[in-house]
């Protein structure tokens, strides 16, 4: 490849990172990979940036299948399972996208270890496999750093829909301890708003349970549309909190 079309390619891969629709995108980098020849990483890249138009627009086997390419490449292969997976899991192949990140989670490298195995334990979570979830979480939490408040919260909540025997007074305490850790991180906004959603709601703080889950859900409807895609599962369980808190609310009047 010659450096003229090199550079080329290197522009539209970053007007395809900085476009602000999907169509943008997907037009940037269809552009940049019939100018980036063999460079594999640069093909990589303007894949990526293919995929989450694909995702954005909801072509969903579109997505899985340029996913799918990114990883032939072998150019970040965990970063290409995790997207292979969040792709899945909106098609509703749910087996499929645990075992992708159970590879991210074998492949990656060690920083960002915990980060894939927190991705498969919440995964399994909302897959109603509690216990798996718990295991991959308690790894989360030994391979985390910054975010590790956020995972022990979710293991805990992984456990306590998993059935674990606990004295009420022990897992008042657990429950108390793990939201206040959390509100006091960084990884308390954001996603970390939906886990603490979840706690409250677990303590039976209904207006702190609602304040969190619809500051989750604001700022992710106001987010990229491959996030909304991403978050779906944790965006459908937060609206199904709020309706039973109405539901609770409506009890205790």
């Amino acid at each position: 490849m010659s450096a003229g079309a090199e550079s080329r390619a290197g522009e539209l891969l970053r007007k395809a990172t900085q476009a602000e629709s999907s169509g943008a995108r997907a037009k940037y980098a269809t552009r940049g990979l019939a100018q980036a020849g063999g460079d594999r990483t640069l093909r990589a890249m303007l894949l990526r940036q293919l995929y989450l138009s694909q995702l954005e627009s909801g072509l969903l086997e579109a997505a899985c299948a340029t996913a799918r390419e990114v990883l032939k490449l072998g150019v970040l292969p965990d970063v290409a399972c995790q997207d292979l997976a969040r792709a899945q899991l909106a098609s509703g192949h749910y087996r499929e996208a645990v075992e992708e990140l159970r590879r991210a989670s074998r492949t990656g490298p060690a920083s960002r270890r915990a980060f894939h195995l927190w991705t498969l334990g919440t995964t399994l979570y909302f897959g109603q496999e509690y216990a798996a979830a718990a295991n991959a979480l308690e790894r989360a939490v030994r391979w985390g750093t910054t975010a590790r408040p956020l995972y022990r919260a979710q293991l805990l909540l992984a456990r306590l829909a998993q059935g674990r025997k606990n004295t009420v007074a022990r897992t008042a305490t657990a429950l108390a301890q793990a939201r206040h850790e959390l509100e006091d991180s960084a990884c308390g906004q954001g996603y970390g708003r939906y886990v603490l959603g979840e706690l409250a709601h677990r303590q039976g703080d209904l207006a702190a349970a609602r304040r969190f889950l619809e500051e989750f859900i604001q700022r992710s409807d106001t987010g990229r549309a491959a996030q909304r895609v991403a978050l779906s599962a944790e965006l459908a369980r937060a609206r199904h909190l709020l309706s039973t808190l109405e539901l609770e609310e409506s009890a205790k009047v």
